[in-house]
């Protein structure tokens, strides 16, 4: 704690963090953040990987929705 300095609970904070850390490395953002919605996904079109393709969707779902 005196090479730290810091209090205990502070060191015990910050280690508690970089381990919880190390433990999430191997899971890509959508993993940590718990997975995709399950509706998300259920009717799209398999093309959707694409940036193009993603842009066209979600510009034909803004116009239904807002015309």
């Amino acid at each position: 704690m005196a090479h730290e300095q810091t209090d205990k609970s502070e060191l015990i904070r910050r280690l508690i963090a970089e381990r919880w850390l190390t433990l999430q490395a191997g899971k890509t953002l959508v993993e940590r953040r718990g997975g995709h919605p399950e509706y998300l996904l259920q009717d799209a079109p398999t093309d959707l990987s694409e940036r193009s393709n993603r842009q066209k969707a979600i510009a034909q779902y803004l116009n239904k929705r807002h015309s």
